[in-house]
């Protein structure tokens, strides 16, 4: 179902956002390239833009921010996974040999969030509820469809994000180097090895937005000054491009093979 109303299962992908340097920039890109909708939001929450999509949540876009003295974040989409009890995960994810980037915190009324690095280290964020469930619409033509860990070590990220989030990950049958992401017996998500990355990538979670024509959208990508990581192709799920913004942040775009 494209419009979510109830709460993510505990370990779901539920929410994706992008800390920019030049965070209008980004709003205007990301607005062209997907037809997002978003404008600065509230002081006091540093300005993050929740962008929609028809009006329903889709991602979210802030600026680049950092406490005196440390570096900026870099400039990459961040997937979150949920959580009925932010505080519980962190306890698990610290005690799973995860590290944590942002200690639980709460925000406002919306729910409370944590950010931590998976023993390989993937950087990925939590996300307990509150009168914010998350995206409101995924999987259809601008919305986030697919969130695909890229690991060194599946086993060990197997016993992580089991630990963690009690995610399963298991082989895709007729699929080399590919795993899937489970929550209780229901696909949320993928796993791939590094090995299939350009040399040096570090370990990281991909985001994939949906799109109608996956070729075309990558002329306006590159027409609005993005990249292109990986030109259009054909797999097994559809056809896809790996990208990057103006200002660096790779993601993935997919045209769907349909179900």
């Amino acid at each position: 179902m494209p419009v979510v109303t109830e709460p993510y299962a505990t370990g779901t992908p539920c929410w994706v956002d992008l800390m920019a340097k030049d965070q209008q920039a980004a709003l205007d890109f990301y607005r062209d390239l997907l037809g997002w909708q978003g404008k600065p939001g509230p002081a006091e929450f540093g300005g993050y833009a929740v962008c929609e999509l028809d009006g329903k949540a889709v991602a979210g876009i802030g600026p680049a921010m950092a406490p005196e003295g440390m570096p900026e974040p870099p400039t990459v989409w961040t997937s979150y996974l949920a959580s009925t009890d932010a505080q519980a995960t962190q306890d698990a994810i610290v005690s799973a040999g995860g590290t944590l980037l942002v200690p639980v915190a709460d925000v406002g009324d919306l729910g409370r969030m944590v950010v931590a690095a998976d023993p390989q280290g993937a950087v990925f964020g939590v996300w307990q509820p509150g009168e914010f469930i998350g995206a409101q619409v995924v999987n259809q033509a601008g919305a986030l469809t697919w969130n695909e860990l890229h690991t060194s070590d599946i086993p060990a990220a197997t016993a992580f994000y089991g630990e963690a989030f009690g995610i399963e990950i298991e082989p895709v049958d007729g699929v080399d180097s590919y795993w899937e992401l489970k929550v209780g017996g229901r696909s949320v998500g993928g796993a791939t090895l590094l090995a299939n990355d350009p040399p040096g990538t570090p370990a990281h979670w991909l985001t994939y937005f949906s799109v109608d024509d996956v070729d075309s959208t990558v002329d306006a990508l590159v027409r609005s000054g993005g990249t292109v990581l990986a030109p259009p192709f054909d797999m097994v799920a559809g056809r896809m491009t790996v990208v990057a913004d103006p200002q660096g942040a790779p993601f993935a775009m997919i045209r769907p093979q349909p179900m």
